[in-house]
């Protein structure tokens, strides 16, 4: 099994050596005054936490730090710590329930944000967990999406379930999940077309083939995720609202957070969305994917073991 806790706190080195570096060096001697925490809302900003979150954040560590009469600026990093972790409260993936007869997962996300490869690291993921994964290719707008799922299914051998391009989503979505109630799959992952917010068509085309799934299987579907692309900072946030304007998303998978010194996002999205995330992107790989382990992340913020 992998150790995902470090494959979290290496997907964040840039975000550390750019940011919390910058951060730890803060609390690293000196004395607690509004110049620190001038600082530190500078800097938290910096990491795309975002104004609201990073002024929110701040009041509770200043307040805390108050009324605990903490002197030391090392101390109040602690506070700062677990007060982040606060923010992150309820992360990290929803249990499948193994009583249920298919778990139905509809994956969301514009196109661009490492939805489909994301789709294949997650039915890899569940693999690893010992579920029989199957996936189902309901972008029928897009050929090179069709093409792209099938090349994953192959690399995760996991069965891929697709009609010609430009065919009807919702027959995709039906054929599939009858095909996996049928194998005696355990989870279904649908991908859906990916410029969804842009398109109002493209939006109810999703509420049907909700609509579709919840027909087949009771309660479906079980998970709706949200792919984001992490290097676009708190550009994913407003991208992340649209979508949950319209779509009823359950979680986040946060995609190319090795990749950026934004890490910061992550609070944002909790902060904003009151919508969790369920995963993290942390290489090219198969593997690298990291579910979401809120101590791992907080801890990897700041430290580089």
């Amino acid at each position: 099994m992998f150790n995902f806790n470090q494959k979290i706190k290496e997907s964040l080195t840039r975000t550390r050596n750019s940011v919390f570096g910058q951060i730890t060096g803060l609390f690293g001697g000196g004395q607690i005054d509004e110049e620190l925490w001038d600082d530190l809302e500078a800097l938290l900003i910096q990491a795309d936490v975002g104004v609201e979150t990073t002024l929110g954040l701040i009041e509770k560590v200043k307040e805390r730090v108050r009324q605990t009469g903490i002197t030391k600026p090392a101390d109040a990093q602690k506070v700062l710590k677990e007060e982040m972790q606060q923010l992150l409260e309820g992360y990290g993936p929803s249990p499948v329930d193994k009583k249920r007869i298919l778990t139905v997962i509809l994956v969301v996300g514009v196109n661009g944000s490492g939805k489909t490869t994301t789709i294949a690291k997650l039915a890899s993921y569940y693999q690893q967990q010992g579920r029989k994964v199957m996936l189902a290719a309901a972008d029928t707008f897009r050929a090179a999406a069709i093409d792209q799922l099938k090349i994953w299914g192959e690399r995760a051998d996991v069965p891929v379930i697709a009609h010609q391009p430009n065919a009807d989503p919702g027959a995709v979505v039906f054929d599939a999940i009858k095909s996996a109630l049928a194998r005696k799959m355990d989870i279904i992952i649908i991908d859906t077309a990916g410029r969804l917010h842009t398109k109002f068509n493209l939006m109810k085309e999703l509420e049907k083939l909700r609509g579709i799934a919840r027909k087949q299987v009771h309660a479906a579907p079980h998970e709706t995720l949200l792919v984001l692309d992490a290097s676009t900072g708190q550009n994913a946030v407003s991208q992340a609202k649209h979508f949950k304007e319209s779509v009823d998303i359950t979680g986040v998978v946060l995609t190319k957070l090795d990749g950026t010194a934004k890490g910061g996002v992550v609070f944002s999205i909790g902060k904003e969305l009151g919508v969790p995330v369920r995963f993290i992107g942390t290489g090219e790989r198969m593997d690298d994917l990291s579910p979401f382990e809120v101590p791992a992340f907080v801890d990897g913020l700041f430290e580089e073991n």
